[in-house]
C-alpha cells in the first residue's frame, strides 16, 4: 500500500532553517503531484508548498515565498522542504501528500495520501 513518511522536523529558534523530507512507497513516484501542508493547533490545515509531477512546476503559501523550497528527488522517491528564515508563525504539523492530479494542488481535497505528520516548532 501507499506510504507517505515525513521526517527532519524539530524546534529551532526563529531565523533558523530546517529541511523536511517525506519518503514515498507504494506508487510511482514520478507520476504523482506533491504537496506540503501544516496544520497549527486550534486551526485548519492549510496549504504551503506543492510540486507538480509532469513539469516541475512549483506553488507556494503567500507567506513562504522565498523563504521555503519545495523540491523532488524522483530517483529516491522523496521530495522536500527547505525552510528558511523560519518564524513563530510557522510552527505547526507538517504533512506530505500525493495526487496524481496537475491541476488545483493548493486544495487538500485533490489528495489522496497523506504522511503522518512532523512536528516543526519555532520560538521568538
Amino acid at each position: 500500500q501507499v506510504q507517505l513518511v515525513e521526517s527532519g522536523g524539530g524546534s529551532v529558534q526563529a531565523g533558523g532553517s530546517l529541511r523536511l523530507s517525506c519518503a514515498a512507497s507504494g506508487l510511482t513516484f514520478s507520476t504523482y503531484s506533491m504537496g506540503w501542508f501544516r496544520q497549527a493547533p486550534g486551526k485548519e490545515r492549510e496549504f504551503v508548498a506543492a510540486i507538480r509531477w509532469n513539469d516541475d512546476s512549483t506553488y507556494y503559501l503567500n507567506s513562504v515565498k522565498g523563504r521555503f523550497t519545495i523540491s523532488r528527488e524522483n530517483a529516491k522517491n522523496t521530495v522536500n522542504l527547505q525552510m528558511n528564515n523560519l518564524k513563530p508563525e510557522d510552527t505547526a504539523v507538517y504533512f506530505c501528500a500525493a495526487t496524481r492530479d496537475q491541476y488545483g494542488l493548493t486544495y487538500r481535497g485533490k489528495y489522496d495520501y497523506w504522511g503522518q505528520g512532523t512536528q516543526v516548532t519555532v520560538s521568538s
